[in-house]
């Protein structure tokens, strides 16, 4: 039995150990359809929420699954896990998850993503990868704060945020804030309704805020915690039995996760570098101001 990553460079060995170059090329090779809506924001930024607003938008409220992934297939990993992402789906429009960039992403759907403050994103990718592919506690925050920042171009936030910003005036992309969607739960809702082309009355707009809340997630949390790649990890790269992949969780504690100063400080540096001159924004803050314009 492999153990679970004590170091950083373990931890990118065993993410590196589980589907193959060419399963994700197979998966990439997807023949969308103009109706195909493919949710792609970057990791810990809202794509489990968006699955489930999506599923139940278009099934009226369906939680006969075992996992998410499985009725919203992940493009990058689908057919490595065995799921067909040709077949049809429960119901229309076919949704697809990624967490792909415009640049290498599949042409030809429509495409909804949510954006997020990073310093939230990076925290929130800690507490899911630890108790899966990090022991608890073995590898710090600092450390792993490091690596998210250090990511390969096309691999990292900043890449991914400004390749769906630049092109968020399109009328296939919708591009939401994560921080808004929690302020305004139903406005979003509408707004995802409309662009996947859902004819919803205020009952189904209703059963879309309650479906895709953060309670009702929580209560159903095992339809949430990666079933699928967690099998997988295990079967394959041979980690522990069990491990703790739930991909909805309760905001930790207040002060429980505090990023460094000098963290802070890079993270600073890396949007004034990446974002400021590609998209004009002096930092996330103003990237939801611009959003909050569109609800």
């Amino acid at each position: 039995m492999v153990q679970r990553a004590r170091t950083i460079g373990d931890f990118e060995r065993l993410l590196g150990s589980g589907i193959s170059p060419e399963s994700v090329g197979q998966g990439m090779a997807i023949a969308l359809r103009p109706t195909d809506v493919i949710i792609s924001p970057y990791g810990k930024c809202g794509t489990t929420w968006l699955q489930q607003m999506v599923h139940t938008l278009r099934t009226r409220g369906d939680m006969d699954f075992d996992d998410i992934s499985r009725v919203v297939p992940w493009i990058e990993t689908s057919t490595g896990l065995g799921l067909d992402l040709d077949a049809e789906q429960r119901a229309d429009p076919r949704a697809f998850k990624s967490h792909l960039p415009w640049g290498p992403m599949p042409r030809g759907g429509r495409y909804l993503i949510s954006v997020r403050q990073p310093t939230r994103a990076l925290i929130s990718l800690y507490r899911f990868m630890s108790g899966w592919f990090l022991e608890p506690e073995a590898v710090s925050l600092e450390e792993f704060s490091h690596w998210f920042l250090d990511r390969g171009e096309g691999q990292d936030y900043w890449t991914h945020f400004v390749s769906w910003w630049q092109r968020r005036d399109d009328d296939d992309v919708l591009v939401l804030a994560f921080e808004l969607m929690k302020e305004h739960p139903e406005r979003h809702v509408r707004r995802v309704s409309n662009f996947i082309g859902v004819e919803a009355d205020d009952d189904l707009i209703a059963l879309g805020v309650e479906n895709s809340s953060l309670s009702f997630m929580l209560r159903h949390e095992d339809k949430f915690d990666d079933l699928l790649m967690r099998r997988m990890s295990e079967e394959v790269i041979g980690l522990p039995p069990g491990s703790e992949s739930a991909k909805v969780k309760a905001q930790a504690p207040e002060g429980a996760f505090e990023l460094s100063e000098a963290v802070l400080a890079r993270l600073e540096e890396t949007w004034a570098e990446r974002v400021v001159p590609a998209c004009g924004l002096a930092s996330y803050d103003d990237a939801v101001e611009h959003l909050r314009a569109e609800v």
